[in-house]
């Protein structure tokens, strides 16, 4: 686990995954490396190089303290984990992905993420791109109750979005804590114990400025092109939707996908191209989960690779979230 003062950011389900690829050796890449919990780890047992992926350039400047006493071991690269098979000509040895927000990001006010600290409604995890204004300012009601209802499983996102384009009619909505309070004022009143009334819609928001199912489709692809034979994906995820899709990336490329639906088409008998080592989710022991409320939420699922060429997939068969082109699709 890697030491408190050294990082802000825990990183969750860490020692899982370390025993369940020990011995570490080769090359890996973090796609999402934050703070750098999994790099570290990884590097101390024995990782040969790991090749450091973020959207963000702040988290590098912020790892240049340390990341120095690694030398040429360690390789920060400012990126999307979608495009991880770009970042290297050899073969990788494991890849992992770990799919929360960093708490180092909520915690800056400025970066826009949270609800409960007052700051510029940005949520982009990179440097560009359309911000959560943006949306909330000049998307139609229709298209935001769609980003809510989709992206966030809100059942109030029509409610939601009808008080936000009446609020913006006042003035732009510029600041988390004013459309936090817009949220609120439209919900019922919170009790104790229960989640905030805007988790949802700030979930949805960040999720559509970030195209974050998108990229974790795109991830789950580009590491079964980039991994060898014998290598490891780890993908540790945070909510129902992400794990759903990558519960079923290791299905359809393990030979498990099972029958098709209308959501899931059946997909073509194929080689699997990976080796199903977790056939259930893996949650957090109660041990880190004191030491770490956020890990309670984290799911862990495992795959490693066959010989099996990799294979284009129908991403409906993901489960992966689609926004209806007409607002009354539902």
């Amino acid at each position: 686990m890697a030491e408190p003062t050294r990082s802000p950011h825990i990183p969750v389900l860490l020692a899982p995954i370390l025993r369940a690829v020990a011995p570490v050796s080769g090359v890996w890449l973090d796609g999402t490396f934050g703070a750098g919990g999994y790099t570290r780890a990884l590097l101390d047992a024995g990782a040969d190089r790991v090749i450091a992926v973020d959207r963000d350039p702040s988290v590098f400047v912020m790892a240049q303290p340390w990341a120095k006493d690694y030398g040429d071991r360690l390789v920060l690269t400012q990126g999307t984990f979608g495009a991880l098979d770009t970042y290297t000509d050899a073969p990788l040895d494991g890849v992992v992905l770990d799919l929360g927000v960093s708490s180092m990001q909520i915690d800056q006010p400025e970066r826009g993420f949270s609800f409960q600290k007052d700051g510029p409604l940005d949520m982009r995890m990179g440097d560009d791109g359309a911000t959560a204004a943006d949306i909330v300012n000049d998307a139609s009601d229709t298209e935001i109750a769609d980003i809510l209802f989709n992206y966030g499983e809100e059942r109030a996102s029509r409610r939601i979005a009808r008080a936000i384009v009446k609020a913006r009619d006042t003035a732009p909505i510029e600041t988390t804590l004013r459309l936090a309070r817009i949220i609120e004022g439209v919900m019922p009143r919170q009790k104790p114990g229960q989640a905030h009334p805007a988790t949802r819609s700030f979930q949805a928001l960040r999720i559509a400025v970030n195209d974050e199912y998108a990229e974790l489709a795109r991830g789950l692809e580009a590491a079964e092109r980039a991994l060898r034979p014998g290598g490891w994906l780890a993908v540790v995820t945070f909510h129902s939707i992400e794990d759903r899709m990558a519960k079923r990336f290791f299905q359809l490329k393990g030979g498990g996908a099972g029958q098709g639906n209308r959501h899931a088409p059946l997909a073509e008998e194929t080689t699997p191209s990976f080796e199903i080592v977790t056939r259930k989710a893996v949650a957090a022991d109660d041990a880190e989960t004191d030491l770490n409320p956020r890990a309670r939420s984290a799911k862990l699922r495992i795959g490693r690779r066959t010989d099996a060429p990799a294979t284009d997939i129908d991403r409906r068969a993901l489960g992966m979230p689609d926004l209806p082109s007409h607002g009354d699709r539902r």
